[in-house]
């Protein structure tokens, strides 16, 4: 039984950045290749950034160059800083392993608006 966590969301101006932290419990994450996804109301999920069990990353062009993945061993967790946000960015975000064994979490928003 695995619960993934999602914080780190909020308001941000155009250009500003926040950092996502994927946080479980009942898993160690390091052993796992990790994505985050988003997902605007009417929209499917799709997956932005990935992570593998041996730190190589993978992005969405739509993010490339904006957002990093990356691994905190020593809290287990998964993290997404995400730069140069855009009004485009402004949906909810998830986390969950790339093979989907684990459930989603409840997610976090991220509104970018002036």
């Amino acid at each position: 039984q695995v619960q993934l966590v999602e914080s780190g969301g909020g308001l941000v101006q155009p250009g500003g950045s926040l950092r996502l932290s994927c946080a479980a419990s009942g898993t160690m994450l390091s052993i796992r290749a990790m994505g985050w996804y988003r997902q605007a109301p009417g929209k499917q999920r799709e997956l932005v950034a990935a992570i593998t069990s041996g730190d190589t990353t993978n992005y969405a062009a739509s993010v490339m160059g904006r957002f990093t993945i990356s691994r905190d061993y020593v809290n287990n967790t998964v993290n997404l800083q995400m730069n140069n946000l855009q009004p485009a960015d402004s949906v909810g975000y998830y986390c969950r392993d790339t093979g989907w064994d684990f459930a989603w979490g409840q997610g976090t928003q991220v509104t970018v608006s002036s």
